[in-house]
């Protein structure tokens, strides 16, 4: 498809506006001072992503995006900072002054994985059929041969909760203790 080709479609106009977006969300979520600004700007860069699998009439993937990580993870994370009373502003003694090495390091990851995604896939065009993906084959696909890493990530959310609310619990002083005792 040539580059007159590409602009004359409309569908490709949406997709670019919506990918300007997800990396400008993408790279502020990175960049931004405030843990929870940055929080915020990965639900821009999520609900973005959804978008581009509603474009790829991936609905059911754009759905379980929205619910799981922006519904849930985001949430939780979120939750994290604040039941932790975590400093949410730049905190000076961990900026290491190192900026010039991992953006080389991040331009050289995306140009490996834009390399080989191309030499991969060379001019193969993806054809649409108007069909969205069968939730049943991406359900089977989830829990029967993926059940295990399922769990596991479930677990794993379970114990960063528990963690942070030991983290954020408070230990009473005896006469806190007293006080309570006494109520």
């Amino acid at each position: 498809m040539s580059l007159s080709g590409w602009i004359a479609e409309p569908v490709n106009w949406v997709f670019l506006a919506i990918g300007l977006a997800v990396l400008v969300t993408g790279f502020r979520v990175v960049t931004a001072k405030n843990l929870v600004h940055a929080a915020l700007y990965l639900v821009g860069a999520l609900a973005g992503t959804a978008c581009l699998f509603l474009l790829l009439s991936a609905e059911f993937v754009a759905w379980v995006l929205v619910f799981v990580y922006i519904g849930a993870v985001l949430v939780l994370f979120l939750f994290g900072i604040m039941i932790t009373r975590a400093p949410t502003g730049l905190d000076e003694s961990l900026d290491s002054g190192h900026k010039v090495a991992p953006a080389l390091l991040s331009l050289a990851v995306f140009v490996m994985l834009a390399w080989t995604s191309i030499d991969a896939f060379g001019s193969t065009e993806v054809l649409s059929t108007g069909n969205p993906t069968a939730t049943e084959l991406l359900g089977e696909s989830l829990l029967g041969r993926f059940v295990i890493p399922f769990e596991v990530v479930s677990f794993v959310l379970l114990a960063a909760l528990i963690g942070g609310i030991t983290i954020a619990r408070r230990d009473l002083t005896p006469v806190e203790e007293e006080e309570r005792a006494v109520v």
